[in-house]
C-alpha cells in the first residue's frame, strides 16, 4: 500500500468537498425529499396511523434517516460516474497516488455529506416536536449505526458508479434502496401487514436497523435487534467493499 495513502485520501476528499461546496444544492436536494416525507407522514397521515404510545414523529424519524442516506448515496455514484466518463479517472491512475485512494475520496465525501443531510433532517424533526431523553452513549450508538449504514450503501454505490453506461443508469440503482423502508417497520408496525409481506418486513435489514435506532434514542433496551442491525450493516459493508474493489481492479486493469 502507498505510504502516502492517508494524505492522498485527504487531498481527494478535499477535492470532492470543494465540488459540493460550489454546489450546495446537492446536500439541500438530498435532504428535501426526506423532509417532505417527514412533513407529509406526520401532518397528513400521522393521525390515522396507530403506533401505540408516543408521538408519531418519534416513531417515524429512524426510517426517514435511512431514506436520507439512500437518497444521498445516489450522488456518490453520480460523482464517481462523472469522473470515470470525464477522463479524470484515467489521469489519476497515471499519477503517483495510492490507487484505492481515488475510491476512498468519494466514500469519505459521501459520509461527510450524508452526515450534514442527516443533521438537517434531525433539526427539522426537532422543530416538529421530536424529543429524546437519550444520553451521550445512546446517541453515539445512533451515529455509529448511521455511519456504518452509510459506508455500506456508499460502497454499494461505487459499483454502478464504475460500471454504469449512462446518467440514468447510475442514478436509478438507488430507487429500490429508497423504497425498501416502506416495507418495514419504518412507517407502521409490521403486525398489521399481510402474512408474506409481514415476514419479509420483519426479516429485511431496514426493520432491525430502524427498531434499534428507535430504541436507542428512546432509552429502551435494544435486545437482539441491535446485534442483528450491526450484523446487517457490517455484512453489507464487507460484501459491497469486496465487490466494489473487484470491479475497480477490473476497471483499471
Amino acid at each position: 500500500m502507498n505510504t502516502h495513502f492517508l494524505s492522498d485520501c485527504a487531498v481527494l476528499l478535499e477535492r470532492s468537498m470543494r465540488h459540493i461546496l460550489r454546489s450546495p444544492d446537492t446536500i439541500i436536494t438530498t435532504a428535501i425529499t426526506p423532509v417532505a416525507m417527514l412533513l407529509l407522514f406526520v401532518y397528513v397521515f400521522g393521525g390515522a396511523i396507530d403506533t401505540g404510545s408516543g408521538r408519531y414523529v418519534d416513531y417515524l424519524l429512524p426510517g426517514i434517516l435511512l431514506i436520507t442516506v439512500a437518497s444521498g448515496i445516489s450522488y456518490t455514484a453520480y460523482r464517481l460516474f462523472m469522473d470515470v466518463s470525464g477522463g479524470i479517472f484515467e489521469r489519476f491512475q497515471a499519477m503517483p497516488i495510492a490507487r484505492s485512494a481515488v475510491l476512498w475520496g468519494h466514500v469519505l465525501t459521501s459520509v461527510v455529506a450524508n452526515l450534514v443531510s442527516l443533521a438537517l433532517v434531525v433539526l427539522v424533526a426537532l422543530l416538529m416536536g421530536f424529543r429524546s431523553g437519550a444520553g451521550v452513549l445512546a446517541w453515539l450508538g445512533v451515529v455509529g449505526i448511521l455511519v456504518l449504514f452509510t459506508l455500506a450503501l456508499t460502497w454499494l454505490a461505487v459499483i454502478p458508479g464504475l460500471t454504469a453506461k449512462s446518467v440514468d443508469g447510475v442514478s436509478g440503482f438507488s430507487y429500490p434502496l429508497i423504497f425498501l423502508p416502506f416495507i418495514s417497520s419504518a412507517f407502521v408496525p409490521t403486525s398489521g401487514m399481510p402474512g408474506p409481506v409481514r415476514w419479509f418486513a420483519e426479516h429485511q435489514p431496514v426493520t432491525s436497523i430502524v427498531d434499534t435506532l428507535r430504541s436507542l434514542y428512546a432509552e429502551q433496551p435494544v435486545g437482539n435487534d441491535g446485534w442483528i442491525a450491526l450484523a446487517w450493516c457490517v455484512g453489507i459493508l464487507v460484501v459491497a467493499y469486496l465487490l466494489a474493489m473487484s470491479t475497480y481492479r477490473r476497471r483499471i486493469a
